[in-house]
């Protein structure tokens, strides 16, 4: 077996993994369609490597030089479907299809061309090269500037560069005089080598960015209320937390929130009638404390708010607007004329103070807010 025939088994086998790998990432990710689009990509782009060995040892080669071109610009043009789905950038199907179908007569007119001839490989290569290079544009034009993102635009510009260097490659050394007689020159070997270095950086890269946004959706699921839409408690210290660090020398203040009687409520109108007031208050508090907010609900009927930027006096109304809110909920569940109230503790957070010491000292003016009576606001004492 020659060193050429070796690489296509290998990039065969790899092009078939990667394929493999993307339809069961397409189960877990949101991106199904683009994940599916990259699986089909590299399936079709894999049979190149059994084409190109039917090419050398068929009868008639002819058919199978068509396929070769063939499997190659249409796994290309369904990666770059993929990354326009991924990024958000139009690329219709109309486009798709039209695109692989110009490739496919630019190849077809250039394929009695005279193989040694040193501008076939750039006209044979060019097709390959714009469709890689247009996806490697997608990614560049989207508002994602992750590293990973950046990472793979650079290696998709490699890969649509890469072309052209074997374009160059078969200048210099020479593809065969034949289509039969490519895979027994070290042009082939070369060109092959090339290609399973990049099928592996291009399908780790694109896997990579797949990952990585699972793993985001991930965490945001296990730091999100799931009753209630809010953050949970891990999602809103997270929050504050970097609000915080970006804020620089400001002041902000944090309230805490909780619902009287609420045991009472689940006691006298069920469960479901709780979780109805729960999710109902806790809409009503991302909707009146307003933009720039953050809000999670932090216990079974506590939660927080965090107001950037805002002095304790300007906070004690927001609190107050909240109390008033409060007791206009109209809840599913509960019958008509039941008020539900709710006490609250505010506190100042300090540019230099922490997040834990502000919400224990909210904590301690809720429980006076709690002794008084309740349906009230208090302010933690100054120390």
């Amino acid at each position: 077996m020659s060193a050429a025939v070796s690489f296509l088994v290998v990039n065969f086998f790899i092009g078939l993994c990667f394929s493999a790998v993307f339809a069961v990432v397409s189960i877990y990710s949101r991106w199904r369609s683009a994940a599916l689009l990259f699986s089909a990509g590299l399936f079709i782009a894999s049979l190149t490597m059994l084409f190109e060995l039917a090419v050398a040892y068929a009868n008639n080669p002819r058919p199978w030089s068509i396929a070769v071109y063939g499997t190659v610009l249409a796994g290309l043009v369904l990666l770059h479907k993929g990354i326009s789905t991924l990024y958000g950038k139009p690329f219709p199907i109309w486009l798709a299809v039209s695109t692989f179908l110009a490739g496919m007569v630019v190849y077809m007119m250039v394929r009695d061309i005279p193989r040694s001839w040193w501008g076939y490989g750039f006209f044979y290569q060019g097709p390959y090269a714009l469709v890689t290079l247009s996806a490697a544009a997608s990614v560049f034009a989207s508002e994602r500037r992750a590293p990973m993102d950046k990472s793979l635009a650079v290696v998709l510009v490699l890969s649509g560069l890469h072309f052209f260097l074997k374009a160059a490659l078969a200048a210099a050394m020479g593809p065969g005089a034949t289509p039969s007689t490519y895979i027994s020159t070290s042009y082939a070997v070369m060109s092959q080598s090339i290609t399973a270095v990049l099928i592996v950086a291009v399908g780790l890269m694109l896997l990579a960015v797949l990952t990585l946004d699972i793993m985001a959706v991930e965490r945001g699921r296990a730091e999100r209320d799931s009753l209630s839409g809010l953050a949970n408690r891990r999602g809103f210290e997270r929050a504050v937390k970097k609000a915080v660090a970006r804020s620089g020398e400001r002041q902000h203040a944090v309230i805490l929130c909780d619902l009287d009687h609420f045991k009472a409520i689940n006691d006298t109108y069920g469960h479901h009638a709780g979780d109805m007031v729960i999710s109902a208050f806790g809409t009503m508090i991302e909707v009146q404390a307003g933009a720039g907010t953050i809000v999670g609900r932090i216990g079974g009927e506590e939660f927080a708010v965090f107001l950037p930027d805002t002095s304790p006096a300007i906070a004690l109304a927001v609190a107050e607007t909240l109390r008033v809110g409060a007791r206009k909920m109209m809840v599913p569940g509960l019958p008509g004329g039941f008020v539900v109230t709710a006490s609250f503790g505010v506190a100042a957070l300090q540019p230099r103070g922490g997040l834990e010491s502000a919400l224990r000292q909210a904590d301690a003016a809720l429980y006076d807010a709690k002794r008084h009576g309740r349906d009230c606001v208090h302010q933690a004492r100054v120390a």
